[in-house]
């Protein structure tokens, strides 16, 4: 952030700030927008995307911007972006074709329809920021393979945990010691939650039931953490991780198995732990000095070591990322390869034969990090690519769904990008 501030204040004193162009102005989109317009002048939000354009128009009016172009094809939209005057559109791929953007920030949470849009930003050879751990946690690497192919930033962002856990990983290795564990601080957890039981709840906090839905049963703290694992090549102890129920993050310490800790390292979260929210890391050093010096400051005998953050802001830190791509082509959480954990489906109640999937927040299905090894011997079925899917024969409750269980949905990008990353990164 030291860095990224003074960069801004550059641009904005040159009046050139960085372009933005966003795809969703749902609840996130529009905290997202606000923060953008109100609070970082090196930034531009020039051009909004929703299927709406009565939801673009008001998150620009919510950000006190009221003069706005209606866009429908990329001359308008270009004419628009030239001029200095926001746009707004129904179209998300004209903010990837239109001259004069730099950065497309996705914040819709959709898979197919994020992936449509990241791939066209990515052709047009434009930095993409997610805010869509679904779809970075089933097609993060294969759309990473392309943005490095493409000489372009594709990163999920600060403020969410995976990006938080990740900020607090590398400067752990900056200062000299070893992360061993990542993970989330969750408060309640059932994966038999429903978008009927969330519904009251959702309502209270203007959100949707199954965006909800997706945050109880812990089919988004799986996405996240894959998305964590995939970046950092932890792999998880088991499926579904331990998360372990504890008083407070301190207690980290002593409630992970140490021989896997000190293997290749798991990433994990805590249930019901103080602060409440936020990200975690336990680092490992073993020198008898630097063990001195930490017992002094309150850190702990070691050699094991916690480090958190008690808050995640997505939609305040997102414009962060923004300028960290466009600015240094620096990636704040992105695949550092092949998957190293992937999603599984498993049916959330007894599912009958030829019933159709509903996917992440559903009725029928929640998801749970496996390891890309098992997840592929078993020839498991992502739960990014499960909605819309057709089962082939009953599926008890709690049990995971494989991809000779369903019929695919035909003509899907999400299956065919799919398809290639697992071809790519075959084990």
């Amino acid at each position: 952030m030291i860095l990224v501030d003074t960069a801004l204040e550059y641009r904005a004193r040159e009046g050139n700030p960085i372009r933005v162009g966003l795809v969703g102005a749902g609840y996130m989109g529009r905290g997202i927008a606000l923060q953008i317009v109100t609070a970082f002048p090196g930034l531009r939000l020039a051009a909004i995307s929703n299927r709406t354009f009565s939801d673009a128009e008001r998150a620009y009016r919510e950000a006190g911007i009221t003069d706005f172009v209606h866009a429908t094809n990329v001359t308008q939209m270009e004419t628009a972006i030239a001029a200095g005057r926001a746009a707004v559109t129904g179209d998300a791929l004209l903010l990837s074709e239109a001259d004069g953007l730099d950065v497309i920030v996705e914040a819709t949470g959709e898979i197919e329809f994020g992936a449509r849009v990241v791939m066209k930003a990515l052709e047009c050879c434009k930095h993409v920021v997610l805010m869509n751990a679904e779809l970075d946690a089933t097609l993060g690497p294969i759309l990473k393979t392309y943005a490095d192919r493409l000489g372009v930033i594709l990163t999920n962002t600060d403020g969410d945990e995976p990006g938080v856990a990740m900020n607090l990983f590398r400067f752990v290795k900056t200062i000299g010691f070893r992360p061993v564990l990542a993970g989330n601080l969750k408060g309640f957890y059932d994966p038999h939650r429903t978008p009927e039981t969330q519904r009251k709840f959702a309502e209270e906090h203007h959100q949707k039931p199954r965006l909800i839905t997706s945050f109880v049963d812990g089919t988004k703290l799986s996405m996240e953490l894959t998305v964590l694992a995939n970046a950092t090549g932890f792999g998880v102890g088991k499926r579904g991780m331990y998360g372990p129920r504890s008083g407070h993050v301190k207690d980290a310490l002593k409630l992970f198995p140490t021989e896997e800790l000190l293997g290749r390292g798991i990433v994990d979260y805590l249930l019901g732990a103080e602060p409440g929210t936020g990200a975690f890391v336990v680092a490992y050093n073993e020198h008898p000095v630097r063990q001195q010096y930490m017992k002094y400051f309150k850190m702990g005998d070691g050699p094991f070591y916690v480090f958190y953050t008690p808050f995640h802001l997505p939609h305040l830190e997102l414009p962060i990322t923004v300028a960290r791509a466009a600015l240094f082509g620096d990636a704040t959480v992105a695949p550092a390869g092949g998957p190293v954990c992937d999603v599984v489906t498993v049916a959330k109640r007894d599912l009958k034969s030829g019933e159709l999937l509903d996917g992440i927040g559903g009725f029928t299905c929640y998801g749970l990090i496996e390891n890309s090894v098992v997840f592929r011997a078993e020839n498991l079925l992502p739960m990014g690519l499960s909605e819309g899917c057709r089962l082939l024969r009953d599926i008890p409750m709690d049990s995971p769904i494989s991809r000779r269980d369903v019929e695919l949905p035909e003509g899907r990008v999400c299956d065919a990008l799919r398809m290639e990353q697992d071809a790519r990164f075959a084990l």
